[in-house]
């Protein structure tokens, strides 16, 4: 049955290809071509657990997936790092469910050549550590509480977003300062380092995040580059890389006074969880006012066990003075002159008051008293 269009012109014949066919007819011819040795540059080197490796094998100007299944791997030994230059033995194959061609690797040798990139990666690196800065003498502490922070990202990417979010949810108090930067590709050096040295001229900033999302090794190789580096280096805050997912290692991790495996990571660390602050403040409060409460317990039976020993120090010194009292009162009795009167004796006074001791104070004709012990008694001088 032929297909026609309903207003004229030119149709599908009655050869109408599926998707599914025409996918196995490219693999077969493609399945054609004998096994060969192909060399290139790994990256993005993957190892699942099934044993098999996936990884990609580039040049200058083209890249090519390659898979090598667990029987193979088995006698390649160590998987290559990314970067290292290689030789292949693979044969073509299309992948029919996604329609991609692919290396079916078998061998792997590396050459004894690294790949360019690797080799401008091991350059820079050993300029920057020899500069001293990997030491970890300079690695700055995060403040524990920033109040604003400099993101120094794309705007258009994945990683602000997770920033944005886990901030608000953690510390929504906290100010974001977002630097607008390049991140891959053309340019991404020169914005990225300008926007670090932006950085240095906002007065207010307590901590700096660089970063962005996963990525090939090949679109995170902005944040290897040297001028990048050095410019991170230069911040005058503290700084935390977060580049790539959490396998993704690049210099600016070294660099960084800290380094997160991903963006959510490094706004984890940039500001406290609220929730845990607020139990903090819970618990120290609760500390708080149960040591004012033994404290205040202490002071109370310290004071009672002072007003004891106060009120017995009292009673003992007054029973002291009054034991005092009573042998000086017992001894004025024995000296009092009215004492000796009760034994029955007469004491003599004038009219002028004086007690008469002697014979020549008595005056013939001249009256005086007698003080005896219930009173006086009157007398009057006779002459013998």
């Amino acid at each position: 049955m032929s297909l026609s269009l309903p207003f004229g012109g030119i149709g599908p014949s009655d050869e109408v290809w599926s998707v599914t066919q025409l996918a196995t007819s490219v693999k077969r011819l493609i399945e054609s071509v004998p096994a060969l040795w192909v060399r290139g540059e790994v990256v993005a080197v993957k190892v699942w657990s099934s044993g098999h490796w996936y990884f990609d094998l580039r040049d200058a100007s083209c890249r090519v997936k390659c898979t090598m299944w667990r029987m193979y791997a088995q006698r390649a030994g160590p998987p290559p790092e990314d970067g290292t230059e290689v030789f292949v033995l693979a044969r073509p194959g299309l992948y029919e469910a996604k329609g991609e061609f692919q290396l079916q690797v078998t061998r792997i040798i590396p050459t004894a050549a690294v790949g360019q990139q690797q080799r401008e990666l091991e350059r820079v690196k050993a300029r920057l550590e020899q500069d001293g800065l990997f030491d970890a003498a300079r690695k700055r502490r995060l403040p524990h509480y920033a109040d604003t922070i400099a993101v120094v990202t794309s705007t258009d990417g994945a990683a602000i977003r997770d920033i944005v979010t886990v901030i608000r949810k953690r510390w929504p108090c906290a100010r974001l300062l977002v630097v607008n930067a390049r991140v891959q590709g053309d340019g991404a050096v020169e914005t990225l380092a300008r926007a670090l040295r932006l950085v240095n001229r906002i007065p207010s900033v307590d901590l700096c995040i660089v970063g962005r999302g996963g990525g090939g090794r090949e679109d995170l190789a902005a944040f290897n580059s040297e001028v990048v580096c050095r410019a991170l280096a230069e911040v005058r805050v503290p700084t935390i890389s977060a580049v790539g997912h959490e396998t993704d290692v690049s210099l600016t991790d070294w660099v960084a006074d800290a380094r997160a495996a991903t963006p959510s990571a490094a706004a984890e660390m940039a500001c406290p969880d609220r929730r845990e602050v607020a139990r903090q403040l819970d618990d120290w409060a609760g500390r708080l006012a149960s040591g004012l409460s033994g404290r205040t317990r202490l002071a109370a039976e310290r004071l009672a066990r002072t007003g004891d020993r106060l009120q017995a120090g009292v009673q003992s010194a007054v029973e002291r003075r009054r034991r005092l009292l009573d042998r000086l009162g017992a001894q004025l009795d024995a000296l009092s002159p009215l004492g000796i009167l009760d034994r029955g004796y007469a004491v003599p006074v004038g009219s002028h008051g004086r007690v008469l001791k002697r014979r020549a104070e008595f005056v013939p004709g001249e009256p005086f008293r007698l003080r005896v012990a219930d009173g006086d008694v009157g007398a009057r001088v006779e002459p013998v």
